[in-house]
């Protein structure tokens, strides 16, 4: 029998969480769940659930990741069924390995259940594609900042010069930082940029320039986290396509204009 599932909430829309994953909300006695989770999944949970925020705003976190760890193994040695909620995919960016080490190291039997990751689904409410057959046969996840300010340990030069588009989580902060490491390896100046605050959902903005002027663009805006930064050819699609971006009304029209 599972005692704890590791679930993926989706990007932000309630409406994109899978139907596996909803049923584990449903079935749980106790559900953690992170800043980055729509609170209207926790409307599914059953009379009587114990709900548990553990949510991490930059640079303060309301449960540190060892008592969440700590949580977990308590709740399920009680006997409970316990649900694991996080923004996004538990797996990309989302400390679900350490949760999940943490349980195995317990003998505690864990599920993880994908979700749809904002990597993926911003760009797409925005009109982005992160491939397409004839710009981009490659695209990367990246990390937008580092434990303790380790900026070292991302390959700028492979990144920059291999990589057809690149999407970056918790990056706006570091967004000086990053368009000066991509333009010292030989990105171009006019690489097309997106930066997308909220992504699927109503509040969602998005601010496109290029490599040479989205930081202006970005702090006249202004957007802040959570925000997701694309950088490649496609996000001139989001013009190509517009229909697609006029379809969700949630996406306020905030375009830099390119150099």
């Amino acid at each position: 029998m599972v005692q704890v599932y590791l679930v993926g909430a989706g990007p932000g829309d309630p409406d994109l969480i899978t139907l596996k994953a909803l049923k584990c909300i449903q079935q749980a006695d106790v559900i953690l769940y992170d800043r980055l989770v729509n609170e209207q999944l926790l409307e599914h949970a059953k009379t009587g659930a114990e709900l548990v925020f553990c949510g991490k705003h930059p640079k303060f976190h309301m449960l540190k990741q060892k008592t969440i760890n700590y949580l977990l193994v308590k709740y399920a040695k009680q006997g409970k069924t316990v649900t694991r909620l996080k923004g996004g995919d538990p797996f990309v960016f989302g400390r679900g390995a350490e949760e999940a080490e943490a349980l195995a190291k317990q003998g505690i039997s864990f599920e993880v259940v994908p979700g749809i990751t904002s990597g993926i689904a911003a760009p797409a409410y925005a009109g982005i594609p992160v491939t397409h057959r004839d710009i981009s046969s490659s695209f990367a996840v990246i990390a937008g900042h580092r434990c303790k300010g380790k900026h070292e340990e991302i390959d700028w030069n492979n990144l920059s010069k291999s990589v057809d588009t690149l999407a970056i989580y918790m990056g706006v902060s570091n967004l000086p930082y990053i368009c000066d490491q991509l333009l010292q390896h030989e990105k171009m100046p006019d690489t097309p940029v997106a930066v997308i605050q909220q992504g699927t959902t109503e509040k969602q903005k998005v601010v496109t320039g290029t490599l040479s002027n989205i930081i202006d663009e970005v702090e006249r805006v202004p957007i802040r986290n959570p925000a997701m930064i694309i950088i490649g050819e496609v996000v001139h699609f989001r013009e190509r396509i517009r229909s697609f971006s006029l379809m969700h009304q949630n996406d306020n029209e905030l375009e830099a204009a390119e150099a």
